[in-house]
């Protein structure tokens, strides 16, 4: 029996997901705010019969404490961990400052994923063909890490801020598989380009009209937009870094996987998450 975690596993994709791979027979565990949404996750798999191959971790991953203290359980749930989703985002139109002094969306949608991947490597190498996919945003020429000013204390934006979250999570991928060299951990970023998901986030009203219309005419379903995504969970790819949009394998050669940028933000983030920890 194989076991998946799948943050931001309540809604959409992640949801899908983590259906899929309970009736597929593997043991699942989700992470998210909702308690009610886990509560459903969980019915559904009582009532398939594979109560005892479900878990819900209630958190909320904007904050380092409850990141460490997922690591931690998902360590006590699962020795082995053979697949990796990272899917938890939140669109902020507003900045917004959690309790521990991290921008929200720099928390969530980049250092989540960091102390994850990270985190988890002991439960996945003992995995016969483990692999850490994050779904973000590869092949998007927009966005960029403000070194100077990653919590973006000055001209944010919600789009900014999600595409610096984009960009460091393209340099995460990297920046883990050269740390890790050697190991058997594959790293994939995943670009599913636009899938009819809920869309979390604080939108304005016209643009929360204008990405339902979209939905309606040209997304793609979830369940569609999941096909490609367990192709690649199932049968990883062989290099420790690969990147895609939907089934189009991305060329690494660009600045955003940049091996000294990805070095960098690796030690900045080390240095961030430490200093915090003493404060």
């Amino acid at each position: 029996m194989k076991n998946i975690v799948v943050s931001g596993g309540t809604d959409g994709m992640g949801r899908a997901l983590a259906r899929h791979y309970v009736n597929s027979g593997w043991s699942v565990l989700i992470i998210g705010r909702n308690p009610d949404k886990g509560a459903e996750f969980l019915a559904e798999a009582r009532q398939s019969g594979a109560a005892d191959r479900a878990i819900f971790l209630q958190a909320d991953l904007s904050l380092v404490s409850e990141q460490y203290r997922v690591v931690a359980e998902i360590a006590k749930a699962f020795p082995v961990v053979d697949a990796v989703v990272l899917g938890a985002q939140h669109f902020r139109r507003e900045r917004t400052v959690t309790a521990e002094g991290f921008e929200s969306t720099f928390a969530l949608y980049y250092l989540s994923r960091y102390v994850l991947s990270n985190g988890l490597l002991p439960q996945l190498e003992l995995a016969d063909n483990p692999v850490v996919l994050n779904i973000c945003g590869p092949g998007v020429s927009v966005g960029e890490i403000h070194w100077n000013d990653l919590q973006l204390e000055h001209g944010y934006k919600g789009l900014k801020a999600m595409m610096q979250g984009s960009r460091a999570n393209d340099l995460l991928g990297v920046g883990m598989a050269k740390a890790y060299e050697g190991s058997k951990v594959r790293h994939v970023l995943y670009n599913p380009v636009f899938v009819a998901t809920s869309f979390s986030g604080e939108y304005k009203k016209p643009v929360r009209l204008l990405v339902d219309l979209a939905k309606r005419l040209g997304a793609t379903s979830v369940e569609k937009g999941i096909e490609p995504i367990i192709e690649l969970l199932n049968n990883p790819p062989t290099k420790a870094i690969s990147a895609y949009k939907k089934r189009k394998e991305l060329s690494l050669s660009n600045k955003s996987f940049s091996e000294a940028d990805a070095a960098r933000l690796r030690e900045v983030t080390a240095a961030v998450l430490a200093s915090r920890s003493t404060a």
